[in-house]
């Protein structure tokens, strides 16, 4: 089941977030939780923009906190044009059957502004929580 959450705008992107339990690969016995998110960045803009780096803050329901930077997203650093779009999908591992997740981009566009395009937060729940 996916689970569409959040839509956030940073400069000229937009974000958008769809999540899913992957309960064939979750071990709940073992407090193994694992969750697939896929992102969609689409460029509102009038110039490229570069995806340069990663960052996200994820809290399971115990208030742990993970963590996770890094350069680019699954092993690229794309550059989206004017009026297109750029999507993947990523996953984490969780202790607990729900979390929440945010974070950020840090984008430069082609004249050579440099900006971070916020990722609001989003639930990562699994889909016989939700009522």
């Amino acid at each position: 089941m996916s689970n569409d959450f959040n839509v956030g705008v940073s400069n000229t992107v937009q974000i958008s977030v769809a999540t899913r339990y992957i309960e064939e690969q979750s071990l709940p016995e073992q407090h193994k939780y694992v969750y697939s998110y896929t992102v969609s960045i689409f460029n509102q803009g009038i110039e490229d923009v570069q995806l340069l780096s990663r960052y996200w803050h994820i809290t399971d329901a115990n208030d742990k906190v993970q963590e996770v930077q890094g350069v680019g997203v699954v092993g690229e650093q794309p550059t989206i044009a004017p009026g297109e779009d750029y999507t993947y999908t990523s996953g984490t591992v969780m202790a607990t059957p729900t979390g929440l997740m945010k974070g950020y981009y840090t984008m430069k566009s082609a004249s050579g502004l440099q900006f971070d395009a916020e990722i609001p937060v989003f639930a990562l729940v699994q889909p016989h929580a939700l009522h």
